[in-house]
């Protein structure tokens, strides 16, 4: 069977940086980081992406890897720029990085006062970039025999509808990886600016829904509700037929295989709770959403040649 790895070198420096600040951020987003911000232009976050990523060494020869992922659903927030310059101390790399950049574009001492949205637009490429060009560099010192997966982009308002962040996933990625949620079904003209922005393919690396008649409370994740397994399946389809419209995706992820025990305190918290699974915690499929899943898989080919005929 086909697989993929996750490496996550900045995920594992969030850690590290959190030990500078006695354990304890000011502001945070929902992923941990502080002000929301990836850590991209601190010199320590290169020791861990050497450390994290040399682990791939292991794979190179495997013809069942498709390829890596680096971390996953990073803060590429759209305001980066006026972030680094408010919230961060004017001796952390990243203020000295932010600062740098705008005075180079501005040509002068220039202050938050003088930014536009021109210069966050530009400067969310040069971030992302800065992220990208180390780990890309680290991937193929350690296996170039493989693809490029991306870092799965999630947020809707941010790195979804920033055509500089895709231009510079263009560059570096192999395929895009995405995580699309909040939406019943993908829309076109969405799906096309991705392809047109970074000129490569993406996959969705996750979407789902929950089933009310699971059992379980589904309090927690970003996948909606919906009354019953069977209409988990027609999610699936509708979903599916709207990627197989376009001419740039290349696959999808359910999220996930199996639904956690919720007794077991140990697992992630976002999924503890939630029916995500197309089987429980017991290792039973729900049959409703697997026939649907099945009928679509099963004519994958037969609906592409439909729908790029036109008819």
């Amino acid at each position: 069977m086909v697989y993929t790895v996750i490496v996550s070198p900045m995920g594992a420096y969030k850690a590290q940086h959190l030990k500078k600040f006695n354990g304890k951020y000011e502001q945070t987003g929902w992923q941990g980081f502080r002000y929301d911000l990836a850590m991209v232009f601190d010199p320590e976050f290169d020791t861990y992406v050497e450390t994290e990523i040399s682990k791939i060494q292991k794979y190179k020869n495997d013809k069942y890897l498709l390829g890596y992922f680096t971390d996953n659903e990073l803060p590429w927030v759209d305001d980066a720029l006026d972030r680094h310059l408010k919230n961060l101390g004017k001796e952390e790399a990243g203020y000295i990085a932010a600062k740098k950049w705008l005075d180079n574009r501005k040509n002068k001492n220039a202050s938050i006062d003088d930014i536009t949205d021109q210069d966050r637009l530009e400067f969310t490429g040069f971030y992302f970039e800065t992220y990208m060009k180390k780990v890309t560099a680290a991937i193929k010192k350690y296996d170039s025999n493989h693809m490029y997966l991306g870092c799965r982009f999630n947020q809707e308002l941010d790195e979804l509808d920033n055509p500089k962040i895709f231009e510079v996933a263009g560059k570096y990625m192999d395929v895009i990886s995405i995580n699309h949620y909040r939406k019943w079904e993908p829309e076109q003209p969405v799906l096309s600016n991705w392809i047109t922005w970074s000129g490569k393919p993406f996959i969705i690396t996750e979407f789902y829904t929950k089933g009310e008649d699971s059992g379980l409370p589904n309090k927690t994740g970003a996948g909606w509700n919906v009354p019953t397994q069977k209409d988990r399946g027609y999610f699936y389809q509708n979903f599916i037929i709207e990627l197989l419209k376009s001419k740039g995706c290349v696959g999808w992820h359910w999220f996930k295989y199996q639904d956690n025990d919720p007794d077991n305190l140990e697992t992630d918290y976002s999924n503890r709770d939630s029916n995500k699974g197309i089987l429980n915690s017991n290792y039973q499929y729900y049959m409703p959403l697997m026939e649907n899943m099945k009928t679509i898989n099963n004519n994958v080919y037969g609906l592409i040649r439909f729908l790029d005929s036109g008819k």
